[in-house]
C-alpha cells in the first residue's frame, strides 16, 4: 500500500507536466479507469484455476481432520426405554368411586414428575450400585484411546480401601502368564506394586484387593500381551457420572409415560444400566408405595385413638350439665322466654289502652253530651270505643247517649218547671250514675290483669338474667364436643377412603420399548462430521479464491489489459525461457523462428497499421517503473523491423540507467550525452551490431541534467541528421512513472509504445497511462504485454492474431525451431491450473 502510495504520487506529478507546464485539469469521471472496481470474470477464472491444487488440498485437509476425530474420539451410545406408569383404581367397581376421585391432567404430571425424581434420586442409585458393581471399571490401553471392557475383562477385582488417595488412580495390570501379573499404581510422585500371582491378597498402604480370573480367556496360550488397568470409584463420583449421563423425563402426560436414557463410550454398559434402572425403579416405587401406606394407616390410627379420648371427655362434661339444668338446649329455651315476654308485652300494652280508653269514656260521660250534635254517633265521638270489648259498657254509654239527645230536645219545648224535664233530668243522672259505676269495676279489673302480667313479666325476667351463664357453659361445653365429634368423623372417613383406595388400586407397571444395546453411537456422527470437514476445505478454498481474487493487482492477460486502458495493444510478447538473460539482450537473431521472434513480428506488421513503414517513423517505448522489459522490446523490436530491410537506429535515452549498450555488449563512453552538448558528433557515436540494417547509440555518461538536454534544440537537430540516415529511429526512454523525460521524448515521437509486464505490472500503472493519453494527447498510443506466460494456443496466439492470425501452437507444422515434445502426466497436470 505504501508503494503504491508512492508510485501514485510520482504518476501525478508526471501526469500533470513537466518543465513547468500547466496541469491539465482531470473531473472524476475521467481519472476512474474503465473496468476498475467492477467484477472480472477472466481475473476470477484465473484464480480459481490457480486456486485448484490448494483448493484439492484443503478439502482433502478438511477431510482428513474428519477422518482423525472420527477415529481418535471416543464413541457415546445412548440406550433408551420407555416406561408406562398407571394408577388404575377399582374404586368404583365398588360403587365407591365418590371416594377414590379421579385426578385431573395435572394431577397426572405432577405424579409422572415425582416418579421422574424417583428415578434419578440416590435410593435408586444406591439399588442400581447393588446391581451393578459400577465402582470398579476395567480397561484395555490401545494406540491412542483406551477401551473400556464391560463384562468381557479377563480378571475381576475384590477390594478392601481404606486410604481414599486410591480413589481415580489407574491401577496397570500387566499378564506375565496365566497365573501370573505385574501391578503397578501411581500415588503422588511415587509408584507402587510388585508382581503377584492371580488370586492372591495384595496388600498395599491403605488398601487391600484380589484380582480372580473370569470365565473369559485371555488368548489360546493363556497369556496376553494387552496392558490393563483398572479404576476404583467413590460413591460421590459414581452419583455425578449417573447425574450426568442419566435422563428421565415424561414422554407424553395424558399416555402416563416416562422415558429412561443413558449415555456412555460402551454401549453394552448403557444398555445393562438403564435396564437394571427399570428394575430397581419398579421395587423402589413398591417399596416406598407399601412404606407410604403404612406410615399413613398408624398415623389415622394414632389419631382416631387420641381424639376418640378427648370425645368421650366432652360427651361426659355435657351430660352433667344438663342433668344439672334439665336442658340441652339452653338457647332454645331462651328463646321461648323471650317469645313469653313479648306476648305479656303485647298483653300489658293492650290493658294499658283499654284503661286509658276507659278513663277517656268516664271523662266524657262525666259532660252533658256524648256527642258533638244530634247527627253524630257514638263511634265518631270515641273512636277507640271498639277496643274496650266491653258490651255492658257501650250498652249503657248508649242508653246514656240516648237519654241526653232526648233531654236536649225536651229543654227545647218545656221549661225548667216542667215535671216530663225533670223526669227525663232524673233518668240522665241515673244512667251516668250507674255508667261511673260499671267504668270503674271495668277499670278495676284491668287493673288486676296488669298486675298479673307484671308479675309474670319478673319471673321470666329472672330467668332470662340466669340463661346466658347456661348458655356460655353449654357452648363452651359444645364447642369441643363438636370438634372431637367432626375430627372423629374426618378421621374415620380418611381411614376408609385410604384402605379403599389401597384395596382397590392396582400398580400397572409397564415397559413398553427396553433398552437395547445401539449400534451406532449418537456422537460423533460420521456423516456430519465429514460434511462439517467438507464443508470447512470448500469455505477454506473459496476464502482462498476470494482473497486471490480481490488481491489480484497485476495485469496477468491480454483481456484485462484491454479492458483497462484506451491504448490499442500492438500484440503480445510471451516469456522467454529459451535461456537466462540476466539483462536484456538482442535474441531474434539468434532464433528467428521462436515464439518471441514471431511475436515481435506481429508487432511489426501492426505497427504497419499505425504509422506506415514507407515513411520515417520516430518510435518510443517506455513503461512505468524498471524491470517491464522496454529495452527488450526495444532492441528486438528494432531487430525484427532492421531484418525487414530497413535502416533502424536505437537510441538510449534512459541515461540514469543505460542498458541499451548492455544487450549489445558495447561501451558506453560516448552516446546521446556527449552529443546534445556537442563533445561528440552523432557519426562518432553510432555502434553497429551483428545486423547489418540495426546501429544504436548508447545513453553515454550520466548527466546531472537530464530533462533540460533532451529540450536542448541540439536534440532536435540529432533526430533530423538521423532521419538522413535511417528509416526508424527508436527510443529507450526512462520510465514515465518515476521520472519526466520519458513524456519529453513521447511528445516528439510517431508511436509512443507503452511496455507491460505480465504478472509484474499493477493495474494501477494503466491508470497512469490513461491520464497520460488525456493529458499529453497521446491519440497514437499503444502498448505491449511482455512477458506472458504461455497458455496453450491462447498464451501469446492472440497477438499473431493481428499480423498472421491464429494457429500458431506449440503444437503446430514444425514452424519454430524449438523441439517438440509430448508432455508428460505430471506437465498436464501441471498445465491444468497454471
Amino acid at each position: 500500500m505504501s508503494e503504491n502510495a508512492e508510485l501514485e504520487e510520482l504518476i501525478r506529478r508526471t501526469s500533470t507536466g513537466a518543465e513547468g507546464s500547466a496541469a491539465a485539469t482531470i473531473s472524476p469521471a475521467d481519472d476512474d479507469t474503465d473496468g476498475e472496481g467492477s467484477f472480472d470474470l477472466s481475473t476470477l477464472v484465473m484464480a480459481v484455476r490457480r486456486s485448484l491444487p490448494w483448493a484439492a488440498l484443503l478439502v482433502m485437509l478438511g477431510l482428513t481432520s474428519s477422518w482423525l476425530y472420527i477415529r481418535y474420539t471416543k464413541p457415546i451410545y445412548k440406550a433408551s426405554s420407555i416406561l408406562k406408569i398407571d394408577e388404575r383404581s377399582n374404586a368404583s367397581d365398588l360403587g365407591l368411586g365418590a371416594l377414590a376421585g379421579a385426578g385431573g391432567s395435572d394431577n397426572r404430571s405432577s405424579q409422572l414428575s415425582g416418579e421422574v425424581e424417583l428415578i434419578k434420586s440416590n435410593l435408586t442409585y444406591n439399588r442400581l450400585k447393588q446391581v451393578i458393581p459400577l465402582d470398579v471399571n476395567y480397561y484395555t490401553q490401545g494406540t491412542v484411546l483406551e477401551t473400556e471392557l464391560f463384562g468381557n475383562c479377563p480378571f475381576k477385582v475384590t477390594y478392601t480401601i481404606s486410604n481414599p488417595a486410591y480413589y481415580n488412580k489407574k491401577f496397570n495390570i500387566e499378564y506375565i502368564n496365566a497365573k501370573s501379573y505385574q501391578l503397578s499404581v501411581a500415588t503422588g510422585t511415587e509408584s507402587i506394586g510388585g508382581t503377584y500371582a492371580v488370586g492372591q491378597l495384595v496388600q498395599l498402604p491403605g488398601i487391600s484387593f484380589k484380582l480372580e480370573p473370569t470365565t473369559i480367556a485371555l488368548n489360546n496360550s493363556g497369556s496376553s500381551e494387552t496392558p490393563y488397568h483398572f479404576t476404583l470409584l467413590e460413591d460421590n463420583t459414581i452419583n455425578a457420572y449417573l447425574d450426568k449421563n442419566l435422563t428421565a423425563e415424561v414422554l407424553n402426560p395424558s399416555a402416563n409415560t416416562i422415558q429412561i436414557s443413558f449415555l456412555d463410550n460402551n454401549r453394552i454398559k448403557a444398555q445393562r444400566i438403564v435396564n437394571v434402572l427399570d428394575s430397581v425403579y419398579r421395587d423402589a416405587k413398591l417399596a416406598r408405595k407399601q412404606e407410604s401406606t403404612e406410615k399413613a394407616l398408624a398415623y389415622l390410627d394414632q389419631q382416631l385413638a387420641a381424639n376418640g379420648i378427648n370425645l368421650a371427655k366432652a360427651e361426659d362434661n355435657l351430660k352433667d350439665f344438663a342433668e344439672r339444668n334439665g336442658t340441652y338446649d339452653a338457647k332454645g329455651q331462651l328463646e321461648g322466654l323471650g317469645e313469653k315476654l313479648a306476648e305479656i308485652q303485647k298483653g300489658r300494652l293492650e290493658l294499658e289502652q283499654r284503661l286509658t280508653l276507659l278513663t277517656q269514656v268516664g271523662q266524657l260521660a262525666a259532660q252533658e253530651r256524648l256527642t258533638l250534635n244530634e247527627d253524630a254517633t257514638l263511634a265518631e265521638s270515641v273512636p277507640g270505643l271498639a277496643m274496650l270489648n266491653d258490651a255492658s259498657v257501650t250498652q249503657q254509654l248508649n242508653n246514656l247517649n240516648v237519654l241526653q239527645q232526648r233531654l236536649r230536645l225536651v229543654e227545647r219545648s218545656y221549661t225548667d218547671k216542667t215535671e216530663a224535664l225533670a223526669q227525663i233530668r232524673s233518668q240522665v243522672s241515673f244512667a251516668r250514675a250507674a255508667l261511673q259505676r260499671q267504668l270503674r269495676q271495668a277499670q278495676q279489673q284491668l287493673r288486676d290483669q296488669l298486675s298479673l302480667l307484671n308479675g309474670q313479666q319478673g319471673q321470666i325476667n329472672g330467668e332470662l338474667q340466669s340463661l346466658p351463664g347456661k348458655a356460655t357453659e353449654l357452648e363452651r361445653l359444645r364447642r369441643p364436643l363438636e370438634l372431637y365429634g367432626s375430627t372423629y368423623q374426618m378421621l374415620l372417613e380418611k381411614k376408609v377412603e385410604y384402605n379403599i383406595k389401597n384395596a382397590g388400586t392396582t400398580a400397572d407397571f409397564q415397559i413398553l420399548s427396553p433398552a437395547y444395546a445401539p449400534d451406532a453411537p449418537i456422537s460423533p456422527v460420521k456423516f456430519l462430521v465429514y460434511a462439517i470437514g467438507l464443508a470447512g476445505g470448500l469455505v477454506l478454498s473459496l476464502g482462498l479464491i476470494a482473497t486471490r481474487y480481490l488481491m489480484h493487482n497485476t495485469i496477468t492477460s491480454v483481456s484485462e489489459l484491454e479492458r483497462n486502458t484506451k491504448a490499442s495493444v500492438l500484440g503480445v510478447i510471451p516469456t522467454y525461457d529459451k535461456e537466462k538473460l540476466n539483462v536484456s539482450r538482442l535474441v531474434v537473431d539468434k532464433n528467428p523462428k521462436s515464439s518471441v521472434s514471431e511475436a515481435i513480428r506481429s508487432i511489426r506488421t501492426n505497427l504497419d497499421f499505425i504509422s506506415p513503414s514507407n515513411k520515417k517513423r520516430l518510435i518510443s517505448v517506455t513503461s512505468t517503473i524498471s524491470g517491464e522489459g522496454k529495452t527488450f522490446v526495444t532492441v528486438n523490436l528494432g531487430g525484427i523491423i532492421a531484418l525487414s530491410g530497413q535502416r533502424v537506429v536505437i537510441l538510449d535515452l534512459d541515461m540514469r540507467k543505460p542498458k541499451v549498450n548492455l544487450a549489445f555488449d558495447a561501451e558506453n563512453v560516448r552516446g546521446i550525452s556527449t552529443i546534445l552538448i556537442d563533445r561528440h558528433s552523432v557519426a562518432e557515436c553510432i555502434q553497429h551490431t551483428s545486423i547489418e540494417s540495426l546501429d544504436f547509440i548508447s545513453a553515454g555518461p550520466t548527466p546531472p541534467n537530464p530533462s533540460e538536454l533532451i529540450l536542448n534544440p541540439r536534440f532536435d537537430k540529432m533526430l533530423e541528421e538521423l532521419y538522413q540516415t535511417y528509416d526508424v529511429i527508436l527510443i529507450d526512454t526512462p520510465p514515465v512513472g518515476l521520472v519526466t523525460d520519458g513524456i519529453l521524448i513521447m511528445r516528439k515521437a510517431d508511436v509512443p509504445i507503452y511496455i507491460v509486464r505480465a504478472n509484474y505490472s499493477r493495474k494501477t500503472f494503466l491508470k497512469n497511462m490513461n491520464r497520460m493519453m488525456r493529458n499529453n494527447q497521446f491519440t497514437r498510443m499503444s502498448t505491449i504485454l511482455n512477458d506472458a506466460k504461455a497458455q496453450g494456443s491462447y498464451g501469446y496466439g492472440y497477438g499473431y492474431g493481428y499480423g498472421y492470425g491464429y494457429g500458431y501452437g506449440s503444437t503446430g507444422m514444425g514452424y519454430y525451431e524449438e523441439p517438440t515434445k509430448k508432455p508428460t502426466l505430471s506437465q498436464r497436470i501441471k498445465g491444468l491450473f497454471s
